[in-house]
């Protein structure tokens, strides 16, 4: 039986159903898409209050409307029972690729998946890994299960990597809009992957295999992670010699050519810029390969929420404040502006170092009404809202992520002191640039 002719033909015929594992920020767009396309989609989650959000066409994404939702539901359903795989002609994998403990990539999401998914697989589907992960892990981790079960990579069983690429809240960039890398671990498996991907990405760009994929995916980030420790390196040589980072980057970028600017705060944070650069550096040790400029830039980068505490340390001593005891707001706990994702965020890094430090520590974020619990702590923590007698009542503010809706004007006239992380405010007298 010709499974990739069949397949094919299913594609161009929009007969094609989708599986969709994990609909977090990768997950959900991508569901959408391919139902707004003409695709039936199954979505699949362990978290039951996703899976009952979307069957009330509920968004918990900011930046995901409750309309698409609406407009989706013929084709798009939810689902926390994996056996609904079975239905499907192509299954996708969105889940979460974090670190252990050790700094050490951590695949129990990819692998917890592809066991449940395993007894469900069938002849002709096409399996499709989205998770950043490191060179090697679809052809070690997901293919030798699917060989044990009897399956032949390429005729009866196709299988692929290709990377995610969202940015959150982008209003530039969209899923349809995104060039999308892929690599399939034959020829038929990459033409049978780009014949479905493209039904909802304007751009495919297929690459000689899966390593090549998820080594392309790792090299976005970490150039970014790279990039990001430099100017953040280069703050502090501005800071002692008492420049302004934010007005020489800019100038900097005046230049038409050979640069391009990135912009420094107070760490980063994110699913992938934090972790990616582990996953390649871990990978490079099995070859004898020890990646010294990119793990620089992530101790670099790991260590401006010190550097920000310092500086509010040295501020207060300044005004005769010790910061035990000194009352501390926070402007902005998701890792970037105008969304409310915060993993790895380096403001709870910033939370955790001042409530270590015993300051009385109050957040606002429009975006995040209360803290979640994380990996490492519980904080009983609701935002405030900003007015003038709320902030005038704190002996610091600090600026770490700088939503638009923020009222710039409202939050220095009525600072005491204003930590400014992020290059927000004009230096003044109450304003310390970190």
């Amino acid at each position: 039986m010709d499974y990739e002719k069949i397949f094919l033909e299913k594609v161009s015929e929009k007969k094609t159903i989708v599986a969709i594992v994990g609909l977090g920020y990768v997950g959900l767009p991508l569901a959408l898409s391919f139902a707004e396309a003409g695709y039936q989609v199954i979505g699949m989650d362990v978290d039951g209050e996703k899976v009952k959000k979307i069957g009330r066409r509920e968004s918990y994404i900011g930046h995901i409307s409750k309309d698409r939702l609406k407009n989706s539901a013929a084709l798009f359903s939810a689902t926390t029972d994996f056996q609904l795989a079975r239905e499907a002609d192509a299954i996708i994998i969105c889940v979460p690729t974090p670190l252990t403990r050790h700094q050490e990539p951590d695949l129990s999401f990819v692998e917890g998946t592809v066991e449940s998914l395993l007894p469900h697989f069938k002849e002709g589907q096409l399996l499709s890994l989205e998770s950043t992960t490191y060179p090697g892990t679809t052809s070690e981790v997901l293919k030798p299960p699917l060989e044990a079960k009897g399956f032949n990579i390429g005729r009866n069983f196709f299988l692929v990597y290709s990377p995610e690429r969202e940015d959150p809240a982008n209003p530039d960039f969209k899923t349809q809009t995104i060039p999308k890398v892929l690599g399939g671990v034959t020829p038929s498996c990459t033409r049978v992957g780009l014949a479905l991907y493209s039904q909802v990405v304007a751009k495919m760009v297929p690459v000689s295999s899966p390593e090549a994929a998820e080594l392309t995916k790792l090299l976005e980030n970490i150039y970014r992670a790279v990039n990001i420790g430099l100017v953040n390196e280069l703050k502090l040589v501005a800071d002692s010699m008492n420049l302004d980072i934010h007005e020489v980057i800019n100038a900097a970028a005046t230049k038409p050519f050979g640069f391009t600017p990135f912009y420094p705060g107070p760490g980063i944070g994110g699913h992938c810029i934090p972790i990616d650069p582990f996953y390649l550096t871990w990978k490079a040790r099995a070859f004898g390969i020890h990646t010294r400029f990119i793990e620089l830039a992530g101790e670099i980068n790991s260590s401006m929420p010190r550097y920000v505490v310092d500086k509010l340390i040295k501020a207060l001593n300044e005004r005769g404040l010790p910061l035990k005891g000194s009352k501390v707001l926070l402007l902005g706990m998701a890792y970037k502006k105008n969304v409310e994702d915060m993993r790895e965020s380096p403001s709870l890094e910033v939370l955790r170092l001042l409530l270590e430090a015993e300051a009385k520590v109050d957040y606002s974020d429009p975006h995040v009404p209360e803290l979640p619990p994380t990996r490492r702590a519980t904080y009983n923590l609701k935002s405030i809202p900003l007015t003038q007698d709320n902030i005038a009542s704190y002996d610091a503010v600090v600026m770490l992520t700088n939503h638009k809706s923020f009222d710039h004007d409202l939050i220095g006239k009525n600072s005491k002191l204003l930590i400014d992380t992020r290059g927000a405010f004009p230096l003044g007298p109450t304003v310390v640039k970190a």
